[in-house]
């Protein structure tokens, strides 16, 4: 049966500008409840319990996707307090009160596959079996949110847990690697900024993913609910590692510009992992989900974005 209520948390960020038009897409009948920081929407604080608790227990949801975090590593490198306040204990907070107030609700927790850190040194791509440990101040809080949320599924909470690769598309900010290259393109051909690019470590080669792929996954998993045992992890990745230098030159190929590349020391991380890849033949196999977006029209589109983006700001 397709949900009739639908939660969503930090639906006004990134992924939440991509993922609402397609839940009313596929779920015309769905009653949809939207937390995030758009006037438009919910504002409650996703690590105020009782606020939380008081919202579950009004909504009621048969399905929850908790999309709100502090997403970005140097945010959450900044202050630390507040990625733990938001990424861990919010996360408690609507877990728990899902459990309480609606336990046979369908819970989709959006993880991260940074935290994998170190176990991507095998140098081989990770399934779900490969063990966390992160990095970095993010990859622990999502690390600690995932194993808890594992634990409340042994409790009756029907959580899935998805472990998303790097990710992206139109509308996504310059906190991140592919925009912050397709920025500073789009400046240079619109003549906006000298030909230089400031860039951060380029050897580093990544899974990416269309955030409109990583969307499909996750309404795969509200359409096929008993499929999918509570507490399960599913990796969302390509299975394809392209490097970040060749990612910039396809940008740069992409817009027929030209210019010279500087490393920034200060986007260069402390911890970089040389190769991150993943496995996901558990969500090919169980939810019939694979990506569908060429790499290159993704960067089209990302570019297009920008395009606009930098002759208005």
């Amino acid at each position: 049966m397709p949900p009739r209520r639908i939660l969503v948390t930090g639906a006004s960020g990134f992924v939440g500008s991509h993922l609402l038009p397609e839940l009313r897409r596929s779920f015309p009948a769905a009653e949809l409840t939207v937390c995030g920081e758009d006037p438009s929407m919910l504002g409650v604080e996703i690590s105020d319990a009782a606020a939380v608790d008081a919202l579950v227990a009004a909504v009621r949801p048969d399905a929850c996707v908790h999309l709100a975090a502090i997403a970005a590593i140097p945010a959450a490198r900044r202050d630390p307090q507040q990625a733990w306040r938001v990424n861990l204990h919010g996360t408690l907070a609507l877990a728990g009160a899902v459990l309480r107030h609606v336990p046979a609700c369908s819970f989709l927790y959006i993880s991260s596959a940074d935290i994998y850190g170190r176990s991507f040194r095998s140098g081989k791509p990770l399934d779900e079996s490969a063990a966390p440990a992160p990095t970095n101040t993010y990859g622990a809080t999502k690390a600690a949110a995932d194993l808890a949320v594992g634990a409340m599924a042994a409790e009756g909470l029907r959580a899935v847990r998805l472990r998303p690769f790097n990710h992206t598309g139109p509308g996504q900010s310059a906190a991140v690697v592919v925009p912050a290259f397709a920025r500073q393109v789009a400046r240079v051909a619109a003549g906006l900024q000298p030909p230089v690019l400031q860039v951060g470590a380029l050897d580093p080669w990544r899974d990416f993913l269309d955030v409109r792929d990583v969307c499909a996954a996750y309404l795969a998993c509200l359409q096929r609910p008993d499929a999918l045992e509570p507490g399960i992890i599913l990796n969302i990745a390509s299975g394809t590692p392209r490097r970040i230098g060749d990612v910039l030159d396809d940008l740069l190929r992409l817009a027929g510009v030209q210019a010279r590349v500087e490393t920034g020391s200060a986007l260069l991380r402390p911890a970089d992992i040389p190769l991150a890849c993943g496995d996901a033949t558990l969500a090919r196999r169980l939810l019939g989900w694979a990506p569908e977006r060429h790499w290159q029209d993704t960067l089209r589109d990302v570019l297009a974005d920008w395009a606009g983006r930098v002759q208005t700001s």
